[in-house]
C-alpha cells in the first residue's frame, strides 16, 4: 500500500500544474507552493529553534491559536512556523503577526518531506486536528522529533480502522501523542492498540471563550442596529438562503438582518442581492449611507463575523442545508445567544450536543426557520434562556489548552 500511495501522489504531484489551469483555487494551491523550499532557505530558519504548526485550513488555524500564542508567549526565542495546505487558510493568515513564517506545506512526497525537515529542523511538530501526511510523519519519525496532534477526532470509518488501513495506521504509530475531542476518538484508539492520548475536548472553545474578553465594538453595525432586534446569518451559502430569505422578505421593521456570505465575490453574491426585497446595503457601499435607514446588511467582506455575532440576538450558521459542512457554531454561542443551523449536521459533535441541550435548532425548511425564530422574536424569556444555554456551553468545555500546553512543555524543557 506504501508503494501505491507514492506512485499515486508523485502522480498528483506531477499533475497539478495542468489541471491548475482549470480553476482559480487550484492556480492557488500550485504558486504557492513554487517556491517554499526558496523562502524556507532564505528565512534561515535552520540557525534557529523551531516549532511547527500544521493546519489543514482556516479552521484548524483557529483552533491551533490558542496554543500557538501561548507557546510564543513561553519560548520567545523560539520561532513560529505554520503551514497550510489549503489556499482558503493561506490567503486568509499569510500576513499574520502571530506567526514569525507562514507557507503552503509541500506536497506528501519523501522528496519534499525529506528536503522539508531538513531545512526547518523543528524541535516540536503540532499538527491541529487531522492531516496525516505519511511521508512528513514518517520524516519526523527517523529525525526523532516530537509529533503531537491536538484537538483531534476519529470515526469508526475511517481507513486507519479498516482492514485494509495498515498503511494509515502505521502512520499514526508515528506520533507521539494525541490530544482528542471525544470519548469516541479516545476509545477507538486504545481498541486499536494506541495507548498515547488524552482526551482534552476541543482548542475552539479556548479560542471562542477568549472573543468575549476583546473589543469587539464595530461602529458602522451598531449604526445600523439602533433598536432593532438584530438576526446574524453567518457564513451562508446558496443553499441556506432557500431557508431564511422568505422570512427576511417578510419581517416586520422592528427586525433587522446581517447576512455575512462565505463566498462574495461570486454570481451568487449578485443572486442573493436579486432575492432580498427588503432595503439592502452592503459593506462596500456603506460610507455616506444613512445606515439606521436600512433593513438588511450585507458583509461583502471578511475579518468581523467573530464581532458582529456579538451584536445578534439571534444567529443562523451557514452550511448544514447543504453538503459542504456546517461552520463555526462556537463563535456566536460565546455571546450566549440562540443558534439556527440546517439540517446536515451528523458529523458536528458541538452541534448535536448543543441541540441536545436545547441552545441549538435545526431547520430543514423555510417554514421551520419562520416558526422558531418568530418564538425566539416573541418570547424574549425563552430567548434568552436559550442563549444562556449556549453560553453555557462554551464555558463548561474550556481548558483544553493548557492540558496540551503543559505536555508540550515537558517536551521542550527535556
Amino acid at each position: 500500500m506504501g508503494i501505491l500511495y507514492n506512485i499515486l501522489i508523485s502522480i498528483f504531484n506531477g499533475i497539478l500544474p495542468v489541471v491548475s489551469l482549470l480553476s482559480s483555487k487550484l492556480k492557488l494551491f500550485v504558486s504557492g507552493r513554487k517556491h517554499v523550499f526558496r523562502l524556507l532557505e532564505e528565512e534561515m530558519l535552520v540557525n534557529h529553534r523551531v516549532l511547527w504548526f500544521h493546519c489543514a485550513s482556516l479552521g484548524e488555524y483557529e483552533q491551533g491559536v490558542p496554543v500557538m500564542e501561548s507557546l510564543k508567549k513561553q519560548y520567545p526565542n523560539h520561532k513560529l512556523l505554520v503551514t497550510f495546505f489549503s489556499p482558503s487558510g493561506y490567503e486568509a493568515k499569510k500576513n499574520s503577526t502571530l506567526a514569525d513564517v507562514i507557507i503552503y506545506l509541500p506536497i506528501d512526497t519523501k522528496v519534499n518531506a525529506k528536503r522539508f525537515i531538513e531545512l526547518v529542523q523543528p524541535e516540536l511538530a503540532v499538527f491541529v486536528k487531522y492531516e496525516f501526511w505519511p511521508n512528513f510523519l514518517n520524516r519526523l519519525k527517523t529525525q526523532n522529533i516530537p509529533t503531537v496532534f491536538i484537538s483531534t477526532s476519529f470515526r469508526e470509518d475511517q481507513a486507519f480502522f479498516k482492514w485494509y488501513g495498515g498503511f494509515m495506521r502505521n502512520a499514526l504509530k508515528t506520533i507521539n501523542h494525541f490530544f482528542v475531542q471525544d470519548k469516541i476518538s479516545e476509545s477507538l484508539l486504545a481498541k486499536h492498540g494506541f495507548t498515547n492520548s488524552t482526551l482534552s475536548g476541543d482548542t475552539r472553545f479556548d479560542r471562542v471563550s477568549h472573543q468575549i474578553e476583546m473589543d469587539n465594538q464595530v461602529d458602522f453595525i451598531e449604526e445600523f442596529i439602533g433598536n432593532k432586534v438584530c438576526i446574524v446569518m453567518g457564513s451562508s451559502w446558496p443553499e441556506d438562503e432557500t431557508v431564511f430569505v422568505d422570512f427576511v422578505n417578510t419581517a416586520s421593521d422592528e427586525i433587522c438582518f446581517i447576512i455575512a456570505p462565505h463566498e462574495f465575490k461570486t454570481t451568487a453574491m449578485k443572486q442573493l442581492q436579486e432575492k432580498v426585497k427588503k432595503k439592502t446595503v452592503l459593506y462596500s457601499e456603506k460610507d455616506g449611507k444613512d445606515l439606521k435607514s436600512y433593513q438588511v446588511f450585507v458583509m461583502d467582506t471578511i475579518g468581523y463575523l467573530s464581532r458582529v455575532y456579538s451584536y445578534g440576538d439571534i444567529a443562523y450558521v451557514g452550511g448544514a442545508m447543504g453538503t459542504g459542512g456546517l461552520h463555526n457554531i462556537l463563535e456566536p454561542a460565546t455571546f450566549g445567544i440562540p443558534i439556527i443551523i440546517g439540517k446536515n449536521f451528523e458529523k458536528f459533535r458541538e452541534a448535536k450536543q448543543l441541540q441536545k441541550l436545547a441552545g441549538l435548532f435545526s431547520v430543514s425548511s423555510s417554514d421551520e426557520f419562520s416558526e422558531i425564530t418568530s418564538k425566539l422574536i416573541n418570547d424574549k424569556q425563552f430567548r434568552e434562556k436559550t442563549g444562556m444555554i449556549a453560553g453555557h456551553f462554551i464555558n463548561s468545555n474550556t481548558g483544553a489548552t493548557n492540558l496540551i500546553i503543559n505536555y508540550l512543555k515537558k517536551l521542550l524543557n527535556k
